[in-house]
């Protein structure tokens, strides 16, 4: 990791530069694919996951057999882990659900709003390096919440045509009405376009790579909602002398280790505390099965050393980290101050782990800066709010007058009209 003492402001946003490609240089691929699967169909989508995904299969649609024989692959131990992280994001999230606002703006004129389910929801779930059925309980488990009527999953198969049972049990478990095995950019295009088999959907969610990250952004050219541009993951650690050296490392660690583009950044006000977590890193990695993958990660990531706390979040700010970790001796200042941040984790017994499984947040949150503007999932990403209104006749008395005003004012005679033609039958 690269080590960077006191920078000067005009630095920053070089230091903190995402290791990136721009969407420029995948764009083409993208759109390629998107034209094939538009066109095409399942005929695309068959060819794109055999020369991305190295298999040819007779069905892309997981039949029930295949749920149930992944039912009895998956062990016991991990079912009631599963189930213990089910319940407690379903807790969290059905906690977010709110009442009916109705107010009456002016004698006879009633307003209020009220929240309807998205009705077709597609869920992209990596599979590739790693069986993120995490993700599935994500995203899953607040569009069941909401009242989304279908609810369709990607995910990319194996070399043996397979997706991991923990995949399928866990999609059967929280209520996925349709799932297949199409990964990458084609499932994006399926789920934008439909094909023969895939259900066209009205909204994307889910993580993935750059490929699918741009794919989900062109998606909204095509009149698919997302969302949010979700890329490589990322962590950003503030940490001071209270700090437990071994903990920051090994929460660096558990996101360097889901892909080489990802990146992890502690930022700190003490020498000694950088010095000793670089040296925890390097011998936490060794034993790591994807140690390979880590390392590449950790060699796009930085140790930054700031004289005091007030520059460290206005660090922190200008990067605007997918998940937050504070490890310092006055955390309220922190807590208090972040504006932008994913999701934040208090303390020295606050993993980052915890969210990304069963605490009860949600762990699709907005990388690559995007926290400056995007919110994390919740269950208002899965639904939609709706404004009513009902005028009686004293209501249209009350603000006729100025509508009539108003429309003239802008040249819109037909809405004066709609207004005038009411007010006269009163009179």
């Amino acid at each position: 990791m690269k080590k960077i003492y006191n920078p000067e402001r005009n630095t920053w946003s070089e230091i903190l530069r995402r290791p990136t490609q721009t969407v420029a240089d995948i764009e083409g691929t993208v759109l390629d694919v998107f034209n094939e699967v538009k066109t095409k169909g399942n005929k695309a989508i068959n060819r794109y996951t055999k020369k991305f995904d190295k298999v040819s299969l007779d069905s892309i649609l997981i039949s029930e057999e295949e749920i149930e024989k992944a039912k009895q692959l998956v062990s016991e131990e991990l079912k009631e882990a599963i189930v213990l992280a089910k319940s407690n994001i379903e807790a969290f999230h059905a906690a977010q659900k709110t009442k009916r606002v109705s107010v009456e703006t002016t004698d006879g004129v009633r307003c209020w709003q009220e929240k309807r389910p998205i009705q077709k929801v597609g869920l992209y779930i990596p599979g590739g390096t790693a069986p993120l059925f995490s993700t599935i309980l994500m995203l899953a488990v607040p569009a069941n919440i909401a009242g989304c009527a279908e609810i369709v999953l990607c995910s990319p198969p194996d070399t043996e045509g397979k997706i991991n049972p923990a995949i399928l049990y866990t999609a059967n478990l929280c209520g996925v009405t349709k799932i297949f095995k199409v990964g990458g950019i084609q499932a994006i295009a399926g789920m934008t376009f439909g094909t023969e088999t895939i259900p066209q959907v009205y909204k994307i969610f889910g993580p993935g790579n750059q490929f699918v990250t741009v794919a989900k952004q062109l998606a909204t050219k095509f009149g698919v909602a997302i969302d949010m541009p979700a890329g490589p993951s990322e962590l950003l650690v503030v940490a001071d002398d209270t700090a437990n050296a071994s903990f920051v490392a090994s929460d660096l660690l558990s996101q360097a280790e889901h892909g080489k583009d990802s990146q992890v950044i502690l930022v700190s006000t003490s020498k000694e505390l950088i010095l000793a977590v670089e040296k925890e890193v390097t011998s936490q990695c060794e034993p790591l099965p994807r140690k390979e993958i880590a390392e590449a990660a950790i060699a796009n990531s930085k140790l930054i050393y700031v004289e005091n706390d007030k520059e460290a979040l206005e660090l922190i700010n200008e990067y605007g980290p997918e998940h937050f970790i504070v490890c310092v001796a006055d955390q309220d200042f922190y807590v208090d101050n972040i504006i932008n941040a994913g999701s934040v984790f208090i303390g020295n017994y606050t993993p980052e782990s915890a969210g990304d499984y069963a605490s009860g947040t949600n762990h699709t949150l907005p990388t690559n800066g995007y926290a400056k503007q995007y919110s994390g999932v919740n269950l208002d990403s899965f639904m939609k709010s709706m404004t009513f209104q009902k005028i009686s006749e004293e209501g249209i008395q009350k603000i006729g007058k100025a509508i009539e005003i108003m429309a003239e004012a802008e040249g819109l005679q037909a809405h004066k009209n709609a207004v005038t033609l009411r007010l006269d039958s009163l009179k």
